[in-house]
């Protein structure tokens, strides 16, 4: 039987890492296919705090709008100690400014955020396929064949790469062999419950604290009557079913009989795992997300996490198919991986803090925001590429105002939106060398910005308010090459045009000749820090 000719991408899991993922291929122009075994959309609200990096990237994508809309800011929490309730100031709330515009964690339900992307990537003339189970994966050094089963029966699907975002179980990962090194406590359950409550004020995030670990917490959910609760369960126990049982058991934990749950919506138990994956592909298969990388859910990193996997894989997987070295792709593990063993450990250390009613593990601060997140010292960003007073290439590139040479006002992120390289040139000299920089005519294109000069082709601000410059810690002419999901790809302060080349020639295709081998993903590389 001939085979369907080869798609571009075949993403298998359709939650926030495989959804965001999508939108980025999709917007490059790739031929995509999402796929998820699931019937339909997830229901719950399991990961329910987007932080500000996130927020930013859902800006990039074009479905941020939507997610602030259906979510809101986190209430304080209510710690209760018999009939007291004490206020607890878990989030140091924060006003935007020039460099970090979202600087909150967001509370939103993941069944929301999930609908939210599905939508924007049918905006895109993308449509999630559900109801479709991945049962096997071979590969050869050109293309991968998936068998999917669906309720029209068995499928191959051909794609030159394929990525495995379907969650801790990942099939995808399990087709590949690829050890998932952790802990799993089978004894640490916790009951999570999506109800509509009523007995309950909603200006606080609940919590009823117990000797041993026992806990009780409520959360409520923006735009509605739901609470998530979270029941931590004994050892023995057996996890109460119906409504009433429910009922008794937070009632007999909380002593509030005012405490009434109307309807259930979504139930699942919650064991803490902790693991990851020893690699994050193999050939021309890859992971992000859950597939790769478990948490505990104190901090609310996992879901921002596997959506930054999908953002920082998107790029690369658009420029090798434009053409560019394969060897790109390596660098996906080697900067991701050590991001993710990071964060296993600060949500580990949380999750077991709160066992021990220790008030600091409540608290959350810019670790969980993500906004601090480097790739300093990876393949990309070696320790010996330049820097400024305040930034160093693999950092995060900040928003700032500028304006424009009609006067108006516009952010920086407003001109990184796209699948785009910017290159921003600050003073003549540095403008005057951007005009000469060559640029391949296929994959990711290059939008030239000049700030404080008008030399060079490239569109002209000015940046009256310093909100560049004090951001970027400029005190002279510099070259800065921002990469498509946000990170600085290379900071030039002299000899712009010969070191800004020679970076631009790791991330884009080169008129070289390539072969269809592949990296090997065996090896992590340098690690990045925070």
């Amino acid at each position: 039987m001939k085979r369907p000719q080869a798609i571009d991408v075949l993403i298998i899991g359709a939650g926030p890492s495989g959804s965001a993922l999508a939108i980025d291929l999709v917007r490059r122009g790739l031929d995509v296919r999402i796929i998820d075994k699931s019937p339909h959309a997830f229901d719950g609200s399991r990961a329910k705090g987007i932080q500000p990096r996130s927020l930013e990237v859902l800006e990039d994508l074009g479905a941020l709008d939507d997610v602030l809309a259906g979510g809101g800011d986190y209430p304080r929490l209510g710690l209760h100690a018999g009939p007291l309730g004490v206020p607890w100031k878990m989030f140091p709330e924060k006003e935007a400014t020039p460099d970090v515009p979202y600087p909150n964690t967001w509370l939103i339900p993941q069944f929301r955020t999930d609908r939210t992307l599905h939508a924007r990537l049918g905006e895109l003339g993308r449509e999630i396929e559900f109801g479709k189970e991945l049962t096997e994966l071979t590969q050869d050094e050109d293309t991968v064949v998936a068998t999917v089963v669906g309720a029209d029966g068995v499928e191959e699907i051909v794609a030159r790469y394929v990525v495995g975002a379907d969650g801790g179980s990942s099939a995808v990962r399990k087709q590949l062999d690829i050890g998932f090194l952790g802990t799993t406590d089978e004894a640490d359950r916790v009951l999570i419950v999506d109800a509509s409550v009523s007995g309950l004020a909603r200006n606080r995030w609940h919590m009823w604290p117990g000797l041993g670990g026992k806990l009780i917490a409520a959360c409520p959910l923006p735009h509605s009557d739901m609470f998530q609760w979270m029941i931590r369960l004994t050892p023995d126990e057996k996890p109460p079913q119906e409504i009433g049982a429910l009922v008794d058991r937070i009632h007999s934990h909380t002593r509030n009989r005012r405490i009434q749950l109307h309807e259930i919506h979504w139930t699942s138990v919650f064991r803490p795992n902790i693991r990851l994956a020893e690699h994050y592909g193999r050939g021309r298969v890859f992971l992000v997300g859950d597939a790769a990388h478990v948490h505990t859910p104190a901090g609310a990193q996992g879901l921002n996490t596997g959506m930054q996997d999908g953002y920082n894989l998107g790029w690369k997987l658009g420029q090798v198919l434009a053409g560019a070295d394969p060897a790109l792709l390596s660098t996906y593990e080697a900067e991701r991986q050590p991001i993710a063993a990071g964060v296993l450990g600060l949500s580990t250390e949380k999750w077991g803090g709160i066992a021990k009613l220790d008030p600091s593990s409540m608290k959350r601060g810019k670790d969980e925001q993500q906004l601090s997140l480097t790739y300093y010292g990876g393949p990309l960003a070696p320790g010996d590429s330049g820097e400024t007073s305040t930034l160093r290439v693999g950092d995060r590139a900040p928003d700032a105002r500028l304006l424009g040479a009609d006067g108006a006002e516009t952010r920086l992120f407003t001109l990184f939106q796209g699948p785009h390289f910017t290159a921003i040139a600050y003073g003549p000299g540095a403008a005057r060398d951007l005009e000469l920089l060559d640029w391949p005519t296929t994959g990711a294109q290059l939008e030239r910005l000049t700030v404080g000069s008008a030399a060079g082709d490239g569109r002209a601000f000015s940046d009256p308010e310093s909100t560049l410059r004090k951001a970027y810690g400029l005190t002279d002419d510099t070259l800065l090459l921002i990469r498509p999901d946000g990170y600085i790809g290379h900071i030039a302060t002299s000899n712009f045009l010969t070191t800004t080349q020679a970076a631009v020639q790791a991330m884009t295709p080169q008129a070289r000749t390539r072969t269809m081998s592949q990296p090997s993903h065996t090896s992590p590389g340098p690690r990045a820090t925070e």
